[in-house]
């Protein structure tokens, strides 16, 4: 194509519009974007400036910029502290049994869900599973320590025994992940019964046709749909690994089960909100971060190689 004939295609070619035009041809979508746009800047980004502290002697008196410099003095404390290997590691152990056990669980309901035919009943059980998601994480723990009563709790009178499991440092993992499993694996289900829905139903006719059983059409049709949420889903839990719930570890915690139950989250509020120490609490909060981050790249770039998908 010649020079001239080209400049005359690109000529003819629509002008596309400016930022402006577009703004303004759909300023209700925009003005909706805005709302949430303005909600995270407030409270996530801005907050960020506060994250020097963790690097100074922080006086509330004297501000931010006014207390004095201290570089990685409350870093240091944090490595040396005494709890701080027993933290790390009922941190990391809490996070992963957690993952490993209550990982899967959304999928196999979802799964299981997903081939009942009848959609009322198909209503009511996705409903009685979604109902704990909506339950305080008070109210929880409240269930959990009457049902792990040593005197008339459920636990001890089907076992006919009065042993008091939040006592037990060694059952507290498991009575923290077993509730966890109660609680959010029916919510879990959502985004993956959402993604089935999306499978074209004449996959399912024709493997039926062709003679396939339930479990052939699970692992040949759902299963290969739901492998990119599956791990978009994974590399999301991997960067919260260092993240675990402080309110429910808080209202479970005895001085008994301190070994088991002594994490980085509840820490992190003794030292700031409990004892007062600011920049100590933002520098252990800070770390925390992180490693998170540092998890979220790693397996993000795991998966992007292993399943050529990743979150960013």
């Amino acid at each position: 194509m010649s020079k001239a004939k080209a400049l005359q295609v690109n000529a003819n070619r629509p002008k596309g519009k400016t930022l402006g035009a577009r703004v303004l041809e759909h300023w209700q979508l925009y003005l909706l974007l805005l709302i949430p746009v303005v909600l995270t800047i407030i409270y996530k980004y801005i907050p960020m400036y506060g994250i020097q502290i963790a690097f100074r002697d922080y006086k509330p008196s004297r501000g931010f910029t006014g207390s004095q410099w201290v570089g990685w003095e409350w870093f240091n404390r944090l490595f040396t502290a005494p709890t701080f290997g027993r933290m790390i590691r009922n941190t990391v152990l809490l996070s992963l049994f957690s993952l490993l056990w209550s990982f899967p669980v959304p999928i196999i309901l979802a799964l299981a869900i997903n081939q009942l035919r009848f959609k009322r009943y198909k209503r009511v059980v996705q409903t009685v599973l979604y109902a704990p998601h909506f339950i305080s994480i008070m109210v929880v723990c409240g269930m959990i320590r009457i049902f792990l009563s040593p005197n008339g709790g459920l636990i001890n009178l089907l076992l006919g025994t009065s042993i008091d499991f939040l006592s037990e440092s060694s059952a507290f993992r498991t009575i923290y992940i077993l509730s966890g499993i109660w609680q959010e694996a029916g919510w879990g289900t959502i985004i993956y019964l959402a993604t089935l829905s999306t499978v074209d139903p004449g996959l399912y006719e024709a493997a039926r046709i062709d003679g396939a059983s339930l479990f052939q059409r699970i692992r040949n049709i759902d299963l290969p749909a739901l492998v990119p949420m599956i791990v978009l889903q994974l590399i999301m839990s991997a960067g919260s690994l260092m993240s675990v719930g402080f309110e429910k570890v808080m209202l479970l915690q005895t001085d008994l089960n301190k070994a088991t139950s002594d994490v980085i989250a509840v820490y992190v509020y003794e030292q700031g909100i409990v004892n007062a120490k600011y920049s100590y609490s933002t520098a252990v909060g800070l770390f925390n971060t992180v490693i998170n981050i540092v998890l979220l790249i790693v397996v993000n770039k795991i998966a992007k190689k292993a399943a050529d998908v990743s979150f960013v």
